[in-house]
């Protein structure tokens, strides 16, 4: 139920930039986005900041409003940043996932795109190298279509049961991706909150809505520079 919520949110926000998901007419497409970047432009509409990601992004087991994108928002906001925030969180999202969806994201005008992704592969053990070459693949993607939008790049942590020499390898992915594209990078998005019980919800994984103002700190940290 949650998950349909969450769609039926960002259906909306994709049909109220004029867009479609099901609309397969590349170039009719290309169009409407390069006009409507020269509308925002003449008329001073806000630039975009999508937050593409799976459950963390998608604020699980909470109300949006109170997920990390939401609290990002209200801080733009309080500064008067000419920013809007999309979230394209995907509870369940693998990079694989992830590089499959990205062309229906970016039919949409980013000027930042925050890229949250790996942690479920890290979880279902998925070697590296694939998480490796499906966010580089994502990257290369959000490059083409937007060569002027800046890339954020988050952090993650395999678990330990998976073995030093997984969650070495998986640890390496980020800031080697960040390195090689330029990028941005937040070292580990759950920074101050993976594995403390009282920052998360029962599951051990999801920042609660304590957890989420810590992680909203360490994301405006990277961000807040490049407004």
């Amino acid at each position: 139920m949650y998950f349909n919520k969450l769609a039926a949110i960002f259906l909306l926000t994709l049909a109220a930039c004029g867009q479609s998901p099901t609309d397969n007419k590349e170039n009719r497409l290309d169009e409407e986005t390069e006009q409507g970047q020269n509308d925002d432009a003449a008329s001073g509409a806000k630039r975009q900041i999508v937050f593409f990601g799976n459950s963390l992004t998608a604020a699980y087991g909470l109300e949006p409003e109170q997920g990390f994108p939401a609290l990002i928002q209200a801080k733009i906001d309080s500064l008067g940043l000419a920013y809007k925030v999309i979230n394209a969180g995907l509870s369940g999202e693998t990079t694989a996932g992830g590089n499959e969806r990205v062309d229906w994201i970016l039919q949409q005008p980013v000027d930042v795109f925050v890229l949250e992704l790996g942690g479920n592969d890290g979880l279902r053990g998925i070697n590296p190298d694939a998480t490796y070459a499906n966010l580089q693949s994502i990257i290369n993607k959000v490059k083409t279509k937007y060569p002027n939008a800046n890339i954020i790049l988050t952090g993650m942590e395999a678990p330990p049961n998976m073995g030093a020499d997984f969650t070495k390898a998986f640890r390496q992915v980020f800031p080697r991706l960040a390195k090689e594209n330029d990028l941005q990078l937040i070292p580990f998005l759950l920074d101050g909150v993976g594995g403390r019980p009282e920052l998360n919800l029962p599951d051990g994984i999801h920042p609660n809505v304590q957890g989420q103002y810590i992680v909203a700190d360490n994301v405006w940290e990277v961000l807040q520079p490049l407004l």
